[in-house]
């Protein structure tokens, strides 16, 4: 990738938007439903709404999470040839914010000229698009971040606005190496960013035992309360 030179609601608008009220545990992502696909700037959503981008290396378990947050099977479409998603899929929520969901990035196999095309409008959006909010990083808790994690965050987090990280796939790790691993990713965030570090959460994830996802929902949802 190159590097180019909140507030709370109640009643029903609460319930909408998939906000904890009387006591109910958010789940913003609930009820999300495609909307539609960009391949190019002039393709994106112009309704203003607010948006939370998730990105992630190939195989990373973008897809999963995404399906897992919002308690279905096929919402989001993992490509069966890692890297071929070319598309940021936009997934409209109950309450009217949106979620990107941004191709995956890293998988050496795609050509060189299509990478690079995908690869800029990825960072087009993730560092110029006014109506994100927040961004969700899925990382493979086995692999921490990589290089292009790094790049990524570079590009956002000036900006001040909040970032998830999502250490997945961890319950393929035992317990000592999942302590290990969120460990890992905290410190080397402390490294890269010492002075942004602290707008970044970092959770253990992990679709088949659903650890994680109660807390990435109150996240988000307090993104676009």
């Amino acid at each position: 990738m190159n590097k180019p030179p909140i507030v709370s609601e109640s009643g029903t608008a609460a319930k909408a938007a998939g906000v904890a009220d009387a006591g109910r545990a958010p789940t913003p992502l609930v009820g999300a439903a495609f909307e539609t696909g960009a391949a190019a700037a002039w393709q994106l959503p112009k309704d203003g709404a607010p948006e939370i981008a998730f990105a992630g290396r190939s195989n990373s378990g973008k897809s999963s999470a995404i399906n897992a947050l919002a308690r279905q099977t096929r919402l989001a479409f993992a490509s069966r040839t890692p890297g071929r998603t070319q598309l940021i899929n936009f997934f409209r929520l109950r309450g009217g914010a949106l979620v990107a969901d941004l191709p995956g990035y890293g998988y050496a196999a795609v050509p060189r000229a299509l990478k690079k095309d995908w690869q800029e409008f990825l960072w087009l959006y993730v560092t110029t698009r006014t109506s994100l909010v927040g961004l969700v990083l899925v990382v493979d808790a086995r692999h921490g971040l990589r290089t292009m994690d790094e790049q990524l965050l570079g590009g956002f987090l000036p900006s001040g606005r909040p970032v998830l990280i999502l250490a997945t796939k961890i319950d393929k790790l035992n317990q000592a190496e999942r302590k290990a691993a969120a460990v890992g990713i905290r410190n080397r965030l402390g490294e890269v960013f010492p002075e942004c570090a602290s707008a970044v959460r970092v959770i253990a994830f992990s679709v088949p035992s659903r650890l994680g996802v109660e807390e990435a929902d109150a996240t988000i949802a307090s993104w676009i309360a």
